[in-house]
């Protein structure tokens, strides 16, 4: 059947800045989309010449999978270099001035798509990362109907942790509005068909004329056979210690203080408690000083950074998964705990807030340090107190992840999506 009239074959152009195996969140998302859609249909991916690499490392594509690489390293290698020298303290500051890459980027990547366009049978154009409406981009100058996402963004950060996050520039938080200038500009939004949207957050940030246009999808999703579930470890006891565990980038906003600071405590109380912290960054000779001020250092073990392979091993040695961070826009840590059917522990903001909830874990107060520690105490202690409804728990996010948020239902709810488009006029 021809292309034209079989909308589930027909080929789309898939726009992936971040698309990496192993590179980053982000660019596993661009990764997951791009590899799991040329299993189904012939696409065509436009992406960043420095994820060359770890997708020729992945193996070869199937037949019908074109990748077509932009390369302005010549500009991000010196922006990213800048940027770290500006921002000595502050990843979301060099995170801010290093994608300004994305522009070049894009600009570049619309004049060779256009020299492509009439050789190619695009009916689609998906752009997939970057996850930001800081990111417009001018692609839908192809004429393609485009859908962009899903997207997370627009998220600030809660009142009550400006000690925690003495480093972030709140000025710089402001200069997220520039793009969204730009965005009126090129028409980004505008000429979007639809927008796949993660949180209330980013919905809240599109303009209301076009939040019509917007259909929820958490950008996040599970790998099951990475993530598979466990049964719950024996009840912490006296002998047994409760094991809490920890994954992510090791920078402030991550909450670790909190965490370390509630250990110590329970441990003061009688508790016996370990503590396992997977990965690493710029706070992580912080923390392990301040677990040594603390007196813990011989219950807290800091693993550096872990494969896929690894992390999943070490949530389903844990009682309970925690993530105290009080500024993150996502969570798929969190979803990658619950699929390994453990409790999991967050603080109530962003993407944890919309994730997690008292059938699959707990939700702490986002008001200040103190709050968050003295809830830290209460919910880990109560494990203690009731094992058999924190195993529960974890029953029920691994529950959760298969009805929801694998990556397999993912995409065939997008494959829906780019049918109902492509057999649409409008």
């Amino acid at each position: 059947m021809n292309s034209a009239v079989n909308p589930e074959k027909s080929p789309i152009l898939l726009a992936a800045y971040q698309c990496a195996p192993g590179q980053g969140s982000v660019s596993q998302i661009g990764w997951e989309w791009f590899h799991r859609l040329a299993a189904q249909r012939p696409v065509t991916l436009v992406t960043h010449a420095r994820n060359r690499a770890a997708i020729e490392a992945a193996g070869k594509q199937p037949d019908g999978t074109e990748i077509i690489y932009i390369d302005t390293e010549w500009f991000a290698g010196p922006l990213y270099r800048f940027a770290r020298w500006l921002f000595p303290h502050s990843e979301h500051g060099v995170f801010l001035v290093s994608s300004l890459d994305f522009f070049l980027f894009d600009h570049q990547a619309l004049k060779i798509l256009r020299r492509l366009k009439p050789q190619r049978d695009w009916r689609l154009l998906h752009i997939v990362t970057p996850v930001t409406l800081a990111a417009p981009s001018c692609l839908h100058r192809l004429g393609l109907p485009v859908i962009r996402g899903p997207l997370n963004c627009g998220l600030h950060s809660p009142p009550g942790f400006e000690a925690l996050l003495r480093h972030e520039k709140p000025w710089l938080i402001k200069l997220r509005e520039l793009p969204r200038l730009l965005d009126g500009l090129i028409g980004a939004t505008r000429n979007t068909r639809l927008i796949l949207t993660a949180t209330k957050a980013t919905r809240q940030a599109i303009a209301e004329r076009y939040q019509k246009r917007c259909l929820t999808m958490i950008e996040n999703g599970v790998e099951l056979s990475t993530f598979p579930s466990a049964p719950w470890p024996a009840a912490p006891d006296a002998q047994q210690p409760l094991r809490v565990l920890f994954v992510g980038r090791m920078i402030a906003l991550k909450g670790v203080d909190m965490l370390l600071a509630a250990v110590a405590q329970l441990i003061k109380q009688g508790r016996a408690v370990e503590l396992t912290l997977v990965g690493d960054g710029p706070e992580r000779a912080n923390w392990q000083a301040r677990a040594t001020e603390l007196g813990i250092t011989a219950q807290t073990r800091f693993t550096g950074a872990l494969n896929s392979a690894a992390v999943a091993a070490e949530m389903r040695a844990c009682h309970v998964f925690c993530l105290p961070s009080v500024r993150e826009s996502g969570g798929a840590v969190l979803l990658e705990a619950m699929a390994c059917a453990r409790p999991v522990i967050a603080v109530g903001h962003g993407g944890p807030a919309e994730i997690v909830d008292a059938e699959v874990g707990c939700i702490l107060p986002a008001t200040t340090p103190e709050d968050v520690t003295a809830s830290l105490v209460t919910a880990l202690d109560n494990i203690f107190l009731e094992p058999a409804a924190w195993a529960e728990r974890g029953c029920c996010g691994r529950r959760r992840i298969e009805a929801d948020f694998d990556w397999a239902s993912k995409i065939q709810a997008a494959q829906l999506l780019y049918e109902k488009i492509l057999t649409s006029p409008h």
